[in-house]
């Protein structure tokens, strides 16, 4: 490749991030491996170190972008404030917005002179547009629908291809990477043992309040230990006998309260969106859309309401949770956008 262009890699320290750097030299790209720090833990420093030693390996130049401070003031910030809200939120949404395709990209141009930067999401760019990648039940494009749909064509996908994470490793394997056989993280990175729980438990100023729990018609039927244990289509832990299996249906932070009901009043067919992003000139009337990122797609109609959305379902779905995202897909897998669910109608 004549006058190399220069990609800046993400580099998690995990086998993903590293198997696309070794890729993207393959092809000969001029690759350098930078590594966001986030938080200040063992973990945290061990990925470091293995990115470092994949650079190493792989001869190309590392940095680490110390982004600790924002990240708690943006990231963490959120999904505290968020559950305070009786809200469920993704985090990972909100820091690939604001890290990943936002600051990190803005440090990679302008402190280390990227022409691209690259990720190891499994998701794919076809002329300046985001799309599912070509092996779909890998597809991360429903945590992206949030980056700016300006900088879509400065971004690089490798992994694209890829049918499965054994192929994945196999290449990380040939490559001689010391992170080939590393385990997949599936859990929040900043909390431990992914319990959401003890981790509000500890960061909330004030301490999860008892309250009722109420069926749909306001018979009370229950307690609650505290809002913050709770989200939309549980139905663990609420210690209720009665007729029927009940789940969570609604929680009133206004009132302290959770409303209970049968699997059937959990499916809904419209929903409010609000903190629209929009990755084409102009979101369609009909589309297709996704209520969380392992979901189906679902036929919807889409209505403009000022700065929110109004989605309405041709079928019933089941659980719409307050906080999760809902993102748009046409008939080619393009993602078109979307959106923070604020409320189910």
């Amino acid at each position: 490749m004549e006058n190399k262009k220069r990609v800046v890699v993400a580099m998690s320290g995990g086998v993903d991030s590293s198997t696309a750097a070794y890729l993207l030299k393959e092809e000969g790209y001029d690759v350098i491996g930078a590594t966001m720090q986030l938080l200040d833990d063992e973990k945290t420093n061990q990925a470091i170190k293995d990115a470092k030693d994949v650079c190493t390996t792989l001869n190309i130049k590392h940095y680490v972008f110390d982004l600790r401070q924002e990240f708690k003031d943006i990231v963490i910030q959120n999904f505290i404030d968020s559950y305070k809200q009786g809200l469920t939120p993704n985090p990972c949404v909100l820091c690939n917005k604001m890290f990943k395709f936002g600051i990190f990209l803005k440090k990679a141009q302008e402190e280390l002179k990227a022409d691209y930067i690259s990720t190891g999401h499994y998701a794919n760019i076809e002329k300046g547009k985001l799309k599912a990648c070509n092996v779909l039940n890998k597809d991360q494009s429903y945590f992206l629908y949030g980056i700016d749909k300006n900088v879509l064509d400065k971004l690089i996908f490798p992994l694209k291809d890829y049918h499965n994470k054994t192929e994945v490793r196999e290449i990380a394997t040939i490559a001689g990477l010391s992170v080939d056989h590393k385990k997949d993280s599936q859990e929040i990175c900043f909390i431990p043992g992914d319990d959401y729980a003890k981790y509000l438990e500890e960061h909330l100023e004030n301490k999860p309040l008892p309250g009722n729990i109420y069926l749909e018609d306001n018979t009370l039927i229950g307690k609650h230990h505290g809002l913050i244990y709770y989200t939309i289509g549980q139905r663990k832990g609420l210690n209720i006998s009665y007729k029927e299996p009940l789940y969570v249906l609604k929680i009133d932070t206004k009132n302290n309260s959770l409303i209970v009901g049968p699997n059937k009043s959990l499916f809904k067919d419209k929903l409010i969106a609000e903190n629209i992003n929009i990755l084409v000139d102009e979101l369609p009337l009909k589309a297709m859309a996704k209520i969380r990122s392992r979901g189906p797609k679902e036929e919807v109609t889409i209505e403009n309401d000022n700065d929110r959305l109004i989605v309405t379902f041709k079928e019933p779905v089941r659980a719409i949770t307050p906080g999760q995202s809902i993102v748009f897909y046409d008939e080619n897998d393009t993602c078109l956008g979307g959106g923070i669910i604020k409320e189910a109608l």
